[in-house]
């Protein structure tokens, strides 16, 4: 007999694998499976990348004729189209005996959505669905946005300090933050496709915008230079990984020469019409070409771009314990128009931890503002 508790506690145990592969299986969400039976975990794994193997298939390899009767946690429902590299779970499922399935959320997916729960259910399997539903939508958030709304899922990151300054007038900013701080960073940057900056930051910090710990993996680097002003000696320029350059149309004419350079580098240059980016069109394109997620470190500019154009999903805050004044210093939020007290950027579901001497509040943009 199976009761709510110890469903959530071996989908926990599921949700907990999956997130072994996180930024790792784009487009692909991440999931997790575990086999019980008889109250004792006889197999789990999880899905590693996409072309692999999905998280029940190898759960069952593993099982083998153990699966029979046993019952299977998942994070996310079953795969049951043969549109992809892999053979649908649903199938594997109904092959092993498995008689009671637990699923954290439906897919998003329409080739999904709901059919594969429907699949199970018809051929006699018991199917138990929402067990920690919200955990299992948070752990796939960029998945669910790319899928559902054909856009990346996009975390905006800043730090500042307690008097709310980003950077002094000089555009002094290494280092507001402490070193576990900055470490977590690097962890932000393994975790998603790619990463947005803009020229200011480029010149002025020369950063490498890599993921420096270990086992991490580096996102693309997509820089929004509008007039090709990154110094060719800068490391986004010299050092792995990819880097695409984001230029208005009448500059890459002009310098066509440079952009040849570039493109020998094995620097992409992209390039947009008009006087100004929208950001919103930049994100379809990336996402056609399959980045899910998306992390921005820009400065006050950027980051009020990205807000007045609707794209930031989630803001991740660096708050550390310092104060350097200064009527001109920089806040994380510039730009030349302001939002209302009535109308705010409203953050929902914060959340708020300490890194060491420093804090991290998380929230999510509201959709309402």
């Amino acid at each position: 007999m199976n009761d709510l508790k110890t469903d959530k506690r071996y989908m926990q145990r599921a949700l907990r694998l999956a997130a072994r592969a996180r930024g790792r299986t784009n487009p692909n969400p991440m999931v997790g499976a575990v086999i019980v039976k008889d109250g004792v975990i006889i197999a789990e794994d999880y899905h590693r990348k996409a072309g692999e193997l999905h998280a029940e298939a190898l759960a069952l390899k593993h099982a083998g004729d153990a699966a029979r009767g046993a019952d299977l946690y998942v994070t996310l429902e079953p795969c049951c189209h043969t549109d992809k590299r892999t053979p649908p779970c649903t199938q594997a499922i109904l092959a092993s005996g498995i008689r009671r399935v637990v699923v954290a959320m439906e897919d998003p997916n329409p080739k999904v959505a709901g059919k594969g729960i429907s699949e199970l259910k018809n051929k006699g399997v018991d199917v138990i669905v929402g067990v920690c539903e919200t955990e299992a939508r948070v752990l796939n958030e960029s998945y669910c946005t790319y899928i559902v709304e054909h856009r990346p899922f996009v975390i905006l990151k800043s730090a500042m300090t307690l008097d709310g300054k980003i950077a002094t007038p000089d555009g002094q900013s290494k280092w507001i933050t402490g070193e576990k701080a900055r470490r977590v960073v690097h962890e932000m940057r393994s975790s998603v496709d790619a990463l947005v900056s803009a020229i200011g930051t480029v010149k002025a910090d020369n950063p490498q915008f890599t993921s420096r710990i270990r086992g991490g993996r580096n996102p693309k680097r997509i820089i929004i230079d509008p007039n090709l002003e990154t110094p060719m000696t800068h490391h986004v320029l010299t050092t792995p990984p990819e880097t695409i350059l984001v230029v208005s149309e009448s500059v890459r004419k002009r310098y066509a020469d440079k952009t040849g350079l570039l493109t020998m580098r094995g620097v992409e240059v992209l390039s947009y019409d008009g006087d100004r980016l929208d950001l919103a069109w930049l994100m379809r394109l990336l996402a056609a070409r399959g980045i899910t997620s998306v992390l921005i470190e820009g400065g006050a500019s950027l980051n009020a771009s990205a807000l007045q154009a609707g794209i930031v999903d989630k803001v991740a805050i660096f708050v550390a314990p310092k104060m350097i004044g200064g009527r001109e210093s920089l806040t994380p939020v510039g730009g030349d128009g302001f939002r209302s007290l009535d109308n705010p950027y409203r953050i929902e579901r914060l959340h708020v931890r300490h890194i060491d001497e420093d804090l991290l509040i998380e929230g999510y943009v509201s959709r309402e503002a």
